[in-house]
């Protein structure tokens, strides 16, 4: 990579060919060995794994896996194989995955392989005695996102701290040409201690097809989170219990054959077998909701053993063994394996919250426009949407509004080659702060919501090839002020672009006031403010008060839960001050001198203590005989009774 590097610059800046390599001697190079080398795992024997049997089976095996020695060195730059996480056992050898894991604890297992390096490189940075000096890594853009984040997140906020002194959230992966990796890459530049650094972000790019692409970048130097931003760090938002177990993504088939034409759901029961309409429903994902729907169904068995299937359904039964059976055959997962009947992911926890409901709001996962709308309590939705469990449009409006917007831009991420905004349920939808209006307001706000999501329905019904996308793609030429094409202007007349673009605004106003905040706020004053009342609204939790977004059903089911994590708050009561007589007076001397004092709101007759809420005596009180059982009694017990000890004054 530094050879390439240097003759690119070479040819830029100078005529000829270069006169030798930039890297002279190779005798370092895998220190020596001339063997092949693994950068993030060794174990004995390597290279070659174990072989041994296990269930009559020869399985490959790692003995003592482990990470690597690493060359002493003053600079690393890499630019490690884009594998995503959820790919490593895929991509890899059987068995290689977990060997990984378990010489790295410390990394999420839904980390991008990638970020094995930027953690190794980074522990390396920060080893007092270390040589190196600098680490330069090429990544996917996914590394803002969080399971990456978590990764960075434990070596710039360590005690032996790293910075990130240079870094491109965003770079589009020239040349963009045919089997060119359709990915988005990331740079970043590490450096041992607590500093700033320039964050060059791209807000230009032309050319890509050629071997000369133009890109043109807004430069800002800062402390730079591990988002890969400067400015409110958003990452420091916790999750908050007022939203929890309403929010998942969509249910994941693991198996093509759940899905059906309407006539394979007909020819299948669908209609005419009791019962299957519960379980053959209406399947939606991302493309049916920014295009159009393709009217697919899904089997969905939830609940229901094989045994249930093969005998109320028996054509659906011969259906998923013929097309979904042979491919969960031959997964490594139990779970896959040996419950082929049902969906990888059928979403258990996500299913009671949506039970009760007549409808639900979802999102696109990854999509250039970010908007919410409702489907109906029947449809399934595929695991690249986010469903949010509430039927409530005050909630739809709210999650359409630009404080949200702006809030899930931040804290989500970037993906694909598309570079389209990623909404995650983690770091867009838990940590959020819902503003609390008052109920004309509210009723207000939920009336937006309701009348941006019916007219964006009847606009898609009367005008089938009319999108989602198309439709917002001319919003935002509209709020941009860019001129409309002839195709732009029919969809902006057909689709009412501009009453979609005046609820728009309106939702943004009453959102604002809903939150008590000026409508001139910019962003980075909302995401100030909503990380602000993040904090706030975590520490009511922490005392027990949770604001649920559905109290009827959240309460009931995980209040106790809350406030079992709430710490138990202490009665207040001023400390008095320490009595020490010069004397030890005697037991009656005592507890007369008490009475006169504290009179009988504290003290019974025969001197026990009684429950009161009035001011309680002070120290000496209590050591002369304010109670006459535990741990009081033997202090008032030894300090009335001269030298005898507690037990002998109390028999006396």
């Amino acid at each position: 990579m530094v050879w390439i590097g240097y003759l690119q610059q070479h040819y830029r800046t100078r005529t000829g060919h270069p006169g030798e390599p930039i890297l002279k001697a190779f005798a370092n190079v895998n220190f020596g060995t001339g063997r092949p080398y693994d950068a993030v795992l060794t174990w004995d024997g390597f290279p070659n794994p174990r072989v041994e049997r296990r269930d009559g089976k020869s399985v490959e095996t790692f003995p003592n896996a482990r990470r690597p020695d690493w060359p002493d060195a003053e600079f690393i730059v890499g630019n490690p194989p884009f594998i995503g996480g959820k790919d490593l056992r895929s991509r890899m050898r059987p068995g290689y995955a977990e060997a990984l894991w378990r010489a790295h604890p410390q990394i999420n297992e839904s980390a991008d392989f990638v970020m094995y390096w930027w953690d190794r490189a980074s522990e390396e940075l920060a080893t007092e005695d270390s040589t190196l000096r600098r680490v330069g890594l090429v990544t996917t853009n996914s590394i803002s996102q969080l399971f990456q984040r978590r990764v960075m997140e434990r070596s710039l906020d360590a005690v032996l701290q790293v910075s990130l002194i240079f870094a491109v959230p965003d770079h589009p992966w020239t040349k963009a040409a045919d089997g060119s990796a359709a990915v988005r890459i990331a740079m970043t530049v590490v450096e041992a201690g607590s500093r700033a650094g320039v964050l060059a972000t791209v807000i230009a790019e032309t050319g890509l097809d050629t071997d000369e692409p133009v890109i043109a970048f807004a430069i800002r130097e800062g402390r730079i989170n591990s988002d890969l931003t400067i400015g409110v760090d958003v990452t420091k938002a916790v999750p908050l219990r007022a939203n929890d177990r309403i929010c998942s993504p969509g249910v994941k088939l693991h198996g093509s054959g759940f899905l059906v034409t309407r006539q394979d759901a007909k020819r299948l029961g669908l209609g005419r077998t009791a019962g299957l309409t519960e379980h053959i429903r209406p399947f939606r994902n991302g493309r049916d909701l920014a295009h159009s729907p393709r009217d697919l169904f899904a089997i969905d068995l939830f609940g229901l053993e094989s045994e249930d299937v093969r005998q109320r359904f028996p054509a659906v039964f011969q259906h998923l063994v013929e097309t979904v059976k042979p491919e969960r055959d031959v997964n490594r997962r139990d779970v896959y394996r040996l419950r082929w009947w049902l969906f990888g992911e059928p979403r258990r926890e996500l299913r009671p919250a949506l039970a009760t409901l007549n409808r639900y709001i979802v999102t696109i996962e990854t999509s250039k426009h970010r908007s919410f709308q409702f489907l109906p309590e029947d449809v399934l939705a595929d695991n690249m949407l986010v469903v949010i469990a509430s039927a409530d449009a005050f909630h739809l409006a709210v999650l359409s509004s630009r404080p949200h917007l702006v809030w899930a831009l931040a804290a989500g991420g970037w993906l694909g080659v598309g570079n389209d905004p990623r909404y995650s349920k983690s770091r867009c939808f838990d940590p959020f702060p819902f503003p609390e209006p008052s109920p004309a307001l509210r009723a207000k706000i939920a009336s937006l919501g309701e009348e941006l999501d019916a007219l964006r329905k009847a606009v898609m019904e009367e005008h089938p090839d009319l999108t989602v996308t198309g439709l917002y793609n001319v919003l935002e030429k509209l709020r941009a002020g860019a001129e409309l094409s002839d195709k732009d202007e029919d969809a902006k007349r057909r689709g009412l672009v501009l009453v979609i673009k005046e609820l728009h605004e309106e939702i943004d106003r009453t959102t604002l006031d809903a939150y008590g905040w000026p409508r001139s706020l910019g962003d980075e004053a909302i995401l100030e403010r909503l990380v602000a009342l993040n904090a706030e609204r975590a520490r009511e939790e922490q005392s027990g008060e949770v604001r649920w977004l559905r109290p009827e059903f959240q309460a009931p089911r995980f209040g106790g839960e809350a406030a079992r994590r709430a710490p138990r708050g202490r009665r207040r009561r001023r400390r008095p001050r320490r009595f020490r007589p010069r004397r030890a007076p005697s037991s009656r001397a005592t507890l007369t001198s008490i009475r006169s004092r504290w009179k009988p709101r504290w003290l019974r007759r025969d001197g026990r203590s009684r429950p009161t809420t009035s001011r309680a005596p002070s120290k000496a009180g209590r050591r002369a005989g304010a109670t006459a059982s535990g741990r009081r009694s033997r202090r008032l017990r030894f300090t009335a009774g001269s030298r005898r000890s507690p037990t002998a004054a109390s028999r006396r």
